[in-house]
């Protein structure tokens, strides 16, 4: 170790001092204390140089564990060759040993003055250091000042009593050398690579924990205490794993650290590091939240033992140890410990203790000590057995056990062991598995799951396990592992409700990789093995018509098949089958919404097997959404989900969470769906397997709220020319058309709903409950110029709108009509249009504003302005509660157009709300929830809903736990 001292001013004063006494005649002791790397021999160089400078003579020996057997080695080297020694064996009671070296003492004594340097003094044999004792009696009048370095640590079995235990105070001067504090080893770190930066520089620092021999060790490896030339003009990476760190001085200091502490402390101290690998990864943190203090300025030189040099102050040691640096080691980890490596709990209590004193252990947010840093931690398990390291797991999750300790908490050392071959092991891995199902951690499960098959398994047992890890391998991006686990569950001997789930989900996992052919087959299969069980078969064959959606000829012929089925041997087929054949007429422009829901509430109402039940709530749901019973379509996604194994891959899990984004887009809650949209990272993560439902509600929502740039972004984040065959990516298709129409690229859009048409045609989706491209594609003739083929779309639209027959698809179908037609029939179809809207059982939203605009439009082309002005300002209005910013543009703009002066209005800040607004915020704010609002107010819930949507957006706030404070202090607004 190199480079200069610091922090260590207060015993370089000490020696000086004993120095100046010894050169006047009266001799001292010092002993120099302090654990393993702290400096010791360092600062008792530094004395032999200052001593040697000022005319002493220097007399030095370091003791070493190889002469301990040898009585008086240690003085014999310290004092030189004694001829006396030669051929003559040392004295049974050393007393005549001891004698004569006294004498050779005195007679360098004689000649002047004289230091003698001890280092490592709690090596020394033991009638050397009876010796030394003796010498600290005796040279309080002789020109003599022995210095000596003495290992002082907490360790596992207790060492032997100190050089000083038994003089009095008065005789010894003791000094203990403090860890190094922050300040200075940083500054240690920038002297050697002077451009590092603060994180950098941080981190090397806890790698060093306090230890300069630690420190210097690491600087040494990553080459910045080189002195071959120039230091280095940036940093290298600080790297994971030891292995990487080059000649290796940090782990043979670290080696050699376990080394002096003892068998029983290196033993601990690997097992910790073991045990730790199993607790939660740490966030680091910054460094500028670190709070580092530069403790320069305090110190504590008292010449008396157990003079401490205290650079690194009690803030320092607080914020080490985060806390008080002598408060007690939780009991728990200290136990878990003890037994892990055999030791007595008492001793590791006080061990860890100890080492969080010093800075080579600090505890993390929950309390547990951890090593500093990770080359720490990684160095004290450098050479320890798998094995070995294994059964510290295996032994710290019983012990965790038996306390009732969390389920996770003991699957994180299982993790880490072998095989326990007993049902603890299993059940706790099942348990802990199912906390990070229900924590959405199916990355966690899984790993929870891979281990429990390591357990003794029947083939069913195995089976089930593998089933969910497969299916939750699927949930964490991991298509081609899960798609082998669920084969393999599907060979194995299983109950026909487990081979039903396997096959389930397999059939899942396989479609959502384009393999819809071989999803069918082994449904089809699975179908054939399930003799003597009907409802079985009835779900499995259910399954097949859902999963065939994703293939459009195989679409074609399942369905006709199921409607041959249907009608000729109607006791054949399932209630979720009729549900989904209801669901398909629907869409097929065959009946009507009223006929729809009340086939699907009577299917509701039959018994039907629990396998069954998602796919029949999850189809009901999609109905009730398209017929506009949004209360009920979300009562049933609620069912539905809360049925779903949260552990089973099932087509049903994501098509409930599209009709929930569905009904989100029918409420006009624009900010639901954004909040929900995902980062950047996350889309580009899924773009290759083509844009989902809600990625087109968010893109429309995005369109509707005037987020034009980042609509855009969305739009182009997915290649659709890559994108496999879906019904979603003919949704996304429809959205993009949306987009393409609002930002002036009307051909651009006119292509997007013209293939959006073409493949619901090829589907067999007429009606346009599911996407109106009709009118769509008739909008951009109108701005294209093309009137005739748009009067023809609109009116087709129109007569498969009123097949299904609800306000929102009817009400939009009479808008665009309307325009298509122009006149005074124009008007009547638009004016229609918007009574349509009023009347819908549900909130129209936002096709209520587009009515309105398109009705004031053509009133002032028909030059009857006050009525367009009333109709523009009650779309104007709207279309702001709904935060429609795009509609409301428009409609300014037909305002101005109109002659009349758009509203100025305050756009956000308090200032901003009505005041039916302000009252439900109010009570919001109060802590009321939406249900209490409605009755204080005789109010729908759903309204009080939609003012509060309007109100978050006014105020620039996300949630109700903002409200308070943005009402107490509002925000400027902003005027147009």
């Amino acid at each position: 170790m190199s480079g200069p001292l610091r922090e260590r001013d207060g015993v370089r004063e000490l020696l000086a001092a004993g120095t100046e006494r010894a050169r006047a005649g009266s001799g001292g002791a010092v002993l120099l204390q302090g654990a393993t790397g702290t400096g010791r021999t360092s600062v008792l160089e530094d004395a032999v140089r200052d001593a040697a400078g000022r005319g002493l003579r220097v007399l030095r020996v370091r003791c070493s564990p190889e002469d301990t057997g040898v009585p008086f080695a240690a003085v014999l080297q310290l004092l030189g060759p004694v001829p006396d020694f030669t051929d003559l064996a040392p004295d049974p009671d050393d007393r005549g040993s001891a004698a004569r070296l006294w004498r050779l003492l005195y007679a360098y004594a004689a000649q002047g003055p004289l230091l003698l340097a001890v280092d490592d003094v709690h090596l020394a044999d033991a009638p050397s250091r009876r010796w030394l004792r003796e010498a600290v009696r005796r040279i309080d009048r002789l020109p003599v000042l022995l210095v000596a370095g003495e290992r002082n640590q907490y360790d596992i079995d207790p060492g032997r009593a100190g050089l000083a235990q038994s003089l009095p105070p008065s005789l010894v001067r003791t000094h203990t050398i403090a860890p190094l504090g922050d300040t200075a080893a940083a500054e240690l770190v920038r002297a050697a690579y002077p451009a590092a930066g603060p994180d950098w520089t941080a981190e090397c620092v806890r790698a060093g924990a306090g230890s300069p021999l630690l420190l210097h060790a690491l600087l040494d490896d990553l080459g910045g205490t080189r002195t071959d030339g120039p230091a280095p003009d940036g940093p290298p990476p600080l790297p994971d794993t030891c292995a990487a760190l080059y000649p290796g001085s940090y782990p043979a200091a670290v080696a050699w650290w376990l080394d002096c502490a003892g068998g029983a402390t290196a033993e601990v101290a690997r097992c910790l590091a073991a045990l730790e690998e199993a607790w939660p990864q740490e966030t680091p943190v910054p460094t500028q939240a670190r709070g580092t203090r530069d403790t320069r300025g305090t110190r504590d030189t008292r010449d008396t033992r157990g003079t401490r040099d205290t650079r690194d102050t009690r803030e320092t040691r607080h914020r080490r140890t985060g806390g008080d640096a002598a408060d007690p080691v939780g009991p728990d980890v200290a136990r878990a410990l003890a037994e892990a490596a055999g030791a007595d709990p008492a001793r590791v209590a006080g061990w860890l203790t100890a080492m969080t004193r010093i800075g080579i252990l600090r505890p993390d947010p929950a309390g547990r000590p951890r090593f500093a840093h990770r080359l720490l931690r990684d160095a004290v398990l450098s050479g320890w057995p798998t094995a070995r390291r294994e059964a510290a797991h295996r032994v710290a999750a019983e012990a965790l056990l038996r306390r009732g300790e969390r389920v996770e908490a003991v699957a994180a050392h299982l993790l880490r062991a072998p095989g326990v071959g007993l049902p603890w092991a299993l059940r706790v891995l099942r348990d802990a598995a199912t906390v990070a199902v229900h924590d959405a951690r199916p990355g966690d499960a899984a790993r929870y799951l891979r281990r429990a098959l390591d357990e003794p398994l029947s083939d069913d047992r195995r089976q089930q396990l593998l089933t969910e890890l497969g299916s939750l391998e699927y949930a964490s991006a991991d298509g081609a592992v899960a798609i082998a686990r669920l084969a393999e569950a599907q060979h194995l001997r299983a109950t026909p409700r487990d081979r039903v789930r396997a096959a389930v989900a397999l059939g899942t996992a396989l479609v959502g990789r384009g393999e819809v052919t071989t999803a069918l087959e082994v449904l089809r299969r699975t179908e054939g093995s399930l003799d003597g069980h009907p409802g079985l078969t009835r779900t499995v064959q259910t399954a097949t018509v859902l999963l065939s959606d994703a293939d459009l000829a195989t679409r074609q012929e399942t369905y006709r098949r199921l409607s041959e089925s249907g009608r000729h041997a109607p006791e054949l087929v399932g209630t979720a089958s009729r549900a989904l054949l209801v669901r398909y007429e629907a869409t097929a422009g065959l009946l009507s919404a009223g006929e729809a829901m009340t086939r699907v509430r009577a299917l509701l109402a039959e018994p039907s097997d629990p396998l069954a039940e998602p796919f029949l709530l999850g189809t009901a749901a999609a109905v009730a959404e398209w017929a506009d019973e949004l209360d009920e379509a979300e009562r049933l996604v609620d069912r539905g989900l809360a049925g779903q194994h949260p552990a089973l891959l099932h087509p049903m899990e994501h098509a409930l969470l599209n009709t929930r984004a569905d009904i989100a887009a029918a409420r006009g809650d624009v900010a639901r769906l954004i909040a929900v949209r995902g980062d950047g990272a996350a889309i580009a993560a899924r773009a290759h397997s083509g844009p989902s439902n809600r990625d087109a509600h968010v893109l429309m929502a995005l369109v509707h709220t005037g987020r034009s740039e980042e609509a855009g972004r969305l739009a182009e984040a997915f290649d659709l020319s890559r994108a496999p065959e879906s019904w979603e990516l003919n949704r996304f298709l429809y959205a993009r058309g949306v987009q393409r129409l609002a930002a002036g690229d009307p051909a651009g859009a006119l292509h997007d709903f013209l293939e959006c048409g073409r493949r619901q045609t090829a589907r067999e989706v007429l009606s346009p409950v599911v996407t109106p491209w009709r009118s769509a594609v008739a909008q951009c003739r109108l701005a294209l110029g093309g009137g005739q083929e748009a009067l023809a779309l609109a009116t087709e639209e129109l007569r498969l709108a009123r097949v299904w027959n609800t306000p929102r698809t009817v009400g939009r179908a009479l808008r665009v009509l309307g325009t298509a037609t122009g006149g005074r029939r124009g008007l009547h179809l638009a004016e229609e249009a918007v009574d349509t809207l009023r009347d819908a059982p549900a909130d129209a939203g936002m096709e209520l504003v587009e009515a309105l605009l398109a009705h004031g439009r053509q009133l002032l082309a028909a030059g009857e302005r006050g009525r367009a002005r009333e109709r523009l300002r009650e779309a104007a209005d709207l279309a702001e509660r709904k935060g429609g910013l795009r509609l409301l543009a428009l409609a300014e703009k037909a305002l101005r157009e109109g002659g009349s002066r758009a509203p100025t209005t305050v756009r956000t800040g308090s200032g901003a709300l009505t005041a039916s607004e302000r009252r439900i915020v109010e009570l919001a704010a109060a802590g009321r929830t939406n249900t209490e609002i409605a009755g204080l107010l005789h109010l729908a819930r759903r309204t009080v809903e939609t003012h509060l949507t309007s109100a978050y957006r006014k105020l620039g706030i996300r949630g109700r736990a903002e409200l308070p404070a943005a009402l107490e202090h509002p925000r400027s607004p902003a005027s147009t």
